[in-house]
């Protein structure tokens, strides 16, 4: 019954999961920074009953091409349908070594929260469509996590009436997941920049009464603070980082890319990945891929389907490809560090998680979580179609959409998707090595993993010598691995 006891179906596509406050390549045991950009194309109307941006594997092919040459890992999608089918653009994503952050709500009738009444809208009808959504994209290795919602506090009025709402529906989509899905996947929010609620919030959504399922297994932060020419000081990055260095989940940029200058330089993107900030932020997302009415596209949506480039994509991929290695030896310290905090909270705290608070800050959870009505789904599950890795032939990885350059010209001479991953035979085509430090495939050299008898020591144990960069990984990873099997199995014995 227990989503760990369940088969992983599409194990060669290397699932993301949360270790203490990192994302980490469940096989390879990596430190994994999400680099990627949102795409929700035509925006909130971009979702429908016959259409979604998953649904048309011709325009996810023309996209995905572009995704490559960025050199992406990860996109976030806001909104789909899950009565279509995603199987080929699902399959082309992951082809590509791409994976998803997919959001849960949708701005179709009944598939959102309503952040003034959330009592209205947070209901059967709804929460059924919220498990259509996982249970089909549970399936698809390459999903990477869920966004219980994006931006529901906002103001006054939704500080007041939604965030017991929103905890209760965290709670509701990761008892979901333990219980029907094919393995545990991470469940998010994605908060406005807004001093007056965003600390509190990610506060509450952290902490825990009872059960580890009441906890966020991350935080998004949409910022836009960092404008035309800054610094990581003149920014106020420096005070983000502050802000979330004692956070216990990892925390990344679920928006970001400030238009009051344009074109875009993307200076930040250097700032992001540098040892100031990669202890405590897990990467970010570029906001936005599509050029919509709010001008922050990176590429222009012809009418006949066909995609010009504008200058900030040219911006945005010149920032990446100068990006250095991430210092990978100063990751691996960093998670060492965290592992032991852990661990020594642990000697004096029933949980490695902080407890609720009686009050937050600019928030009212005075009545508490409402009472869950999700029971009956998560017992019974829901009907959908599970998704599924599907093969793709050579014609899947083009498109007949032309792409253009900033001047009108063709950008590609051979428009075609790179094979990363056979997913149907699970061979590694090529190491994903997403343009300078962003892994996600397997190093050959990495120490067996398959041995669990060892105990905590090795980690934790200060040495002399100094280990490979590999084994740094492997033994933070493995830590903490055997540090939330132990807080697990203390939840099941009250």
């Amino acid at each position: 019954m227990l989503a760990y006891l369940l088969p992983v179906i599409w194990a060669y596509v290397h699932p993301i999961t949360v270790h203490g406050r990192y994302f980490v390549d469940s096989v390879t045991k990596e430190p994994f920074y999400i680099k990627g950009v949102d795409y929700q194309p035509g925006g909130s109307s971009g979702v429908s009953e016959s259409k979604d941006p998953l649904s048309d594997p011709n325009e996810c092919a023309r996209d995905v091409l572009l995704f490559q040459d960025l050199g992406i890992n990860t996109i976030r999608v806001y909104s789909i349908n899950a009565d279509l089918n995603h199987d080929v653009c699902m399959s082309i994503l992951a082809t590509a070594g791409i994976y998803l952050v997919l959001d849960v709500n949708s701005p179709l009738p009944g598939h959102h929260l309503n952040r003034y009444e959330p009592w209205v809208s947070y209901n059967e009808e709804y929460l059924e469509n919220v498990f259509k959504v996982i249970e089909q994209f549970s399936y698809y290795n390459n999903t990477l996590g869920f966004f219980a919602g994006n931006e529901i506090i906002n103001d006054k009025t939704s500080a007041k009436n939604s965030p017991v709402y929103v905890k209760a529906l965290i709670k509701d989509i990761k008892q979901y997941i333990e219980y029907n899905s094919p393995r545990s996947i991470p469940v998010g929010y994605s908060a406005a920049d807004d001093l007056q609620y965003r600390i509190s919030f990610s506060d509450y959504l952290e902490c825990i009464d009872t059960s580890p399922a009441e906890s966020v297994d991350f935080y998004g932060v949409n910022s836009y603070q960092w404008c035309g020419e800054q610094t990581f000081y003149s920014s106020g990055y420096n005070v983000l980082v502050d802000d979330y260095s004692t956070y216990s989940k990892p925390v990344f940029f679920s928006e970001y890319g400030c238009n009051e200058v344009v074109p875009r330089a993307f200076e930040e993107v250097q700032a992001l990945y540098s040892t100031d900030m990669i202890d405590v932020f897990s990467g970010g997302l570029v906001y936005e891929f599509t050029q919509e009415p709010n001008n922050y596209g990176l590429v222009k949506l012809e009418e006949n389907g066909d995609v010009k480039l504008l200058k900030d994509f040219m911006s945005l991929k010149s920032q990446y490809d100068i990006l250095p290695e991430i210092n990978y030896r100063h990751v691996a310290n960093s998670m060492k560090k965290n592992a032991k905090q852990i661990q020594t909270r642990l000697k004096t705290h029933k949980f490695s998680l902080p407890e609720c608070e009686p009050t937050y800050n600019n928030l009212d959870i005075s009545k508490g979580p409402p009472k869950s009505l999700a029971e009956n789904l998560i017992e019974n599950g829901v009907k959908t179609s599970r998704g599924k890795f599907v093969p793709l032939d050579n014609d899947q990885l083009t498109s007949t959409y032309k792409i253009l350059d900033v001047n009108g010209d063709a950008y590609f001479a051979d428009p075609k998707i790179e094979r990363v991953i056979d997913i149907m035979s699970g061979k590694e085509i090529t190491r994903v090595h997403h343009s300078r430090g962003f892994h996600n495939c397997t190093y050959s050299d990495l120490e067996d993993s398959s041995d669990e008898s060892s105990d905590y020591s090795s980690f934790t144990d200060e040495s002399e010598e100094p280990d490979s960069i590999h084994t740094l990984y492997f033994k933070a990873s493995k830590f903490l691995r055997h540090l939330y099997k132990a807080i697990a199995d203390k939840f099941s014995e009250n």
